[in-house]
């Protein structure tokens, strides 16, 4: 099982892992979201990332305006970065993107423990989905995700659950 709460396990992964290790470490990206409880989410950790795919940090503040605050003080110098807030599952969210070298880096927080929030869990889903059904699976959803599908629904779509992908695939959760 691997410990998704650090990025160690990108090290000794394929090739676009250790690329989104080595510029996640160079620039420190972790280290400094420290006090957020940052973890990278996503369909790079799971290896079912298409090419448009990006990295996806979660994180968890307290006080919102502090982590705005700080995500522009630390990150605002990168191309095209941009932050905006929204209501997520009933939740205030801070997201914010921009570049670096050729990977889009999306932060989400909101004031939620990290692994409490949708995307953790939908990724822990996700990843025993995967060790479940094996390379076979893998390949369909990878093959639904360039055909269009955004992750969960293309889970969903091979599960055979019906109503929002986003909810229906925390029914699955163990």
């Amino acid at each position: 099982m691997i410990n998704f709460e650090t990025i160690d396990y990108l090290k000794n992964g394929n090739t676009k892992q250790q690329k989104a290790f080595r510029i996640l470490t160079q620039h420190k990206v972790m280290e400094l979201l420290m006090p957020f409880a940052p973890i990278l989410v996503g369909t790079i950790p799971i290896e079912i990332d298409i090419e448009s795919s990006d990295l996806d940090i979660i994180c968890q503040w307290a006080d919102k305006q502090i982590f705005i605050d700080f995500l522009t003080n630390h990150f605002g110098h990168f191309v095209g970065f941009k932050q905006w807030t929204r209501e997520v599952h009933q939740h205030d969210a801070v997201i914010a993107s921009f570049m670096i070298e050729d990977f889009e880096i999306e932060f989400f927080g909101q004031n939620v423990a990290t692994k409490d929030q949708f995307a953790y869990r939908h990724m822990m889903i996700e990843y025993q989905l995967l060790l479940k059904y094996g390379e076979a699976f893998r390949a369909e959803i990878i093959a639904l995700k360039k055909a269009g599908l955004k992750t969960e629904p293309a889970f969903a779509k091979l599960l055979g659950l019906e109503g929002d992908p986003y909810l229906e695939l925390l029914k699955v959760e163990v």
